[in-house]
């Protein structure tokens, strides 16, 4: 009896697991595309770097505003119902994108999505990592390979689609299509695979672990390390079509195709990187490749030539894998079977991470987007600054 109960809770969380691989896959789709797509929104939409900077800031702003009250009601026994109900207003706000026509409809889809896909993805892998906590890190980097899928696959759809005369409006579209199918995955998967790990503790618990985890010098150092961490992947992978274009004066297409290369060498990284963890550590990694990202950034907006910057932009992409994998394993083992508290304390610090894009977008419109982007070398020197050193071997 016991040994069936056992492969009961396997299957389970097997299907769970493929649900939010499915999940994350569409999520970074949708990241991956709208990457490539900047350029074509700001020429239909009529943007400028200012306005870009708020579309990509003050939904996150928001996000990190409500993104903590959700993450505590999940800890308090509400998790299922959250990530349903982000799944449907995720699949809604796609479709929105699809259909907006200036800087406000288009403002107003990235509002809904940005909490939604909080409350869809963050909680989905909070989950996980609660009901695997001796494989976080190792779970963690299988999260991000499923993401860089969904990054390389995100450029291709826009440039076929632009390609064939469909337009970004009928990426967005089928994204949205793409993102009901995870979310039917999710609402199949027993709802006990869901919750067997989440904590069953009153809201007010919950809310004083929260507030007690926030004085703890390691938790607030690790969520810093995670904002600075983003410059060089989500910041950089934003900026780097329109930088391209505008400052180094490429054609679309080429833009495209860095973007493509960056993220396709980002694959390979996030491939290698599983195995990999298994017998080094992540901590001493993140490290030493920070220190080598400095240069490579470097050389990119030094250096002449597409070439010589396609090159750093492929070092770029292949050094920072299983950055996030590793800082935010390194979170979730400060805060065990507390994944939902770790989506909150992470809005929170998330606010200042927010604050990034729409300084870029201003400093890129007062002093060009050549200059504001050295702001983004803060981030791996930051990294070896503050990760401990660590032997490379486990």
């Amino acid at each position: 009896m016991k040994s069936h109960l056992q492969r009961g809770a396997s299957a389970a969380l097997s299907s769970f697991v493929t649900a939010a691989l499915t999940i994350e896959l569409a999520d970074e789709l949708v990241d991956g595309a709208t990457g490539a797509a900047w350029p074509y929104l700001q020429a239909d939409l009529h943007l400028n770097y200012t306005q870009i900077g708020l579309l990509l800031g003050l939904p996150a702003v928001f996000a990190n505003i409500v993104e903590p009250a959700l993450g505590l009601l999940a800890d308090a026994g509400y998790r299922r119902q959250i990530v349903l109900g982000g799944g449907v207003a995720f699949a809604l706000a796609l479709g929105l994108t699809a259909m907006a026509g200036n800087f406000w409809g288009l403002l107003i889809s990235l509002l809904l999505f940005y909490p939604a896909s909080g409350a869809f993805v963050s909680l989905t892998q909070a989950t996980w990592m609660d009901a695997e906590p001796a494989r976080q890190e190792q779970n963690m980097a299988r999260w991000t390979l499923a993401g860089s899928i969904g990054n390389v696959v995100g450029p291709l759809l826009v440039g076929a689609a632009v390609a064939f005369g469909a337009g970004w409006r009928a990426v967005f579209g089928v994204l949205a299509v793409l993102s009901l199918i995870a979310l039917l995955l999710i609402w199949r998967v027993p709802g006990s695979a869901q919750e067997m790990h989440a904590p069953r503790t009153s809201l007010m618990e919950t809310l004083r672990h929260a507030f007690q985890s926030l004085r703890r010098p390691p938790v607030i150092d690790s969520l810093l390390l995670l904002e600075t961490s983003n410059f060089m992947l989500d910041l950089f992978r934003a900026f780097l079509a329109l930088y391209l274009v505008d400052a180094a004066h490429t054609t679309l297409a080429q833009a495209a195709l860095a973007l493509a290369l960056l993220t396709g060498v980002g694959l390979l990284g996030d491939t290698l990187i599983i195995p990999l963890l298994e017998k080094i550590s992540g901590v001493a990694f993140v490290k030493w490749s920070a220190a080598l990202v400095t240069l490579f950034f470097v050389a990119f907006l030094l250096l002449p030539g597409l070439g010589w910057k396609m090159v750093c932009v492929a070092l770029i992409g292949l050094f920072t894998s299983g950055w996030h994998a590793v800082l935010q394993a390194r979170l979730y083992q400060l805060l065990p079977d507390r994944g939902g508290t770790v989506m909150a304390l992470s809005s929170i610090t998330g606010m200042l991470g927010a604050a990034v894009p729409p300084l870029l977008g201003v400093l890129a419109d007062r002093y060009g987007v050549q200059n504001a982007l050295w702001l983004l070398a803060l981030g791996p020197l930051t990294l070896v600054w503050r990760l401990p050193a660590m032997t490379f071997r486990r």
